[in-house]
């Protein structure tokens, strides 16, 4: 799930960064309306944490933009306001609101429920050449083996399940997994492939695919063209860099 939280309130927007990345959801941040605007028009947004009293443009625009534009975001409301004042609002209606302040468990408890129906077609449990995933509890197997992942390792492994053997680009894999806030070198997927490759343990179950794509195998082993590149192990400068924008690669 990808989540943009627009919240003027650095403390407050940090705060809600936090509870929802620690149950593995992608979060990019905006601290006004100009940046959110721009972060709807690049990505795609599962669900859109909107303080209601955001200062021009206001949030009724980016509530009015998601409908203009026909996106799959739903809308979650922070507002002070009362009843009265929701039933005048002339925007379009959110999705869910809630009212400041709130407790982090409420408003994570919130964005799960909204971004479920974005994604009620696909299962929670992803399974292919012995490996698996269950998304709804943030596990993952091998043989039955748990996998001790990071955050990132488990999102690149469901976007490649999730595939089941088709091509994935690097490009594709950053705009699913990674965070708007953070810059990556070229390396960066291939350091998390690596990574992700040594805790899958063997025979290789991902192939790198000449043309910068991967894919999961169909456990026949994924040795061959264009696998020795996946097998790369973590180097130094690969690590992402805090507080910057992403490159595309």
């Amino acid at each position: 799930m990808r989540v943009l939280v627009v919240e003027d309130e650095e403390c407050l927007a940090d705060m809600i960064a936090a509870e929802l990345r620690r149950a593995a959801i992608v979060v990019d941040i905006a601290h006004d309306g100009r940046a959110a605007l721009a972060g709807l028009r690049l990505g795609r947004y599962d669900v859109l944490v909107l303080d209601g009293e955001l200062p021009a443009p206001h949030g009724d625009a980016l509530r009015r933009y998601v409908v203009a534009e026909r996106l799959p975001t739903r809308v979650l409301l922070l507002t002070a306001a009362g009843p009265d004042d929701r039933a005048a609002d002339p925007a379009p209606a959110a999705d869910d609101w809630l009212a400041k302040p709130f407790a982090p468990e409420e408003l994570l408890a919130r964005v799960v429920s909204l971004g479920r129906p974005a994604r009620r077609a696909e299962p929670q449990v992803i399974e292919r050449a012995g490996v698996t995933v269950d998304t709804a509890h943030g596990l993952a197997a091998r043989d039955g083996r748990p996998l001790a992942l990071s955050r990132t390792e488990f999102g690149v492994l469901e976007v490649l399940l999730r595939a089941q053997g088709a091509v994935v680009s690097g490009e594709e894999l950053i705009e699913e997994v990674w965070e708007e806030h953070t810059r990556y070198g070229g390396n960066a997927v291939r350091v998390t492939l690596g990574a992700l490759r040594a805790k899958l343990g063997d025979p290789p179950v991902i192939e790198a695919v000449p043309g910068g794509g991967y894919r999961m195998a169909d456990g026949a082993g994924a040795e061959g063209p264009g696998a020795e590149g996946a097998t790369e192990s973590p180097r130094a400068g690969g690590e992402p860099e805090p507080g910057a924008r992403r490159a595309r690669v």
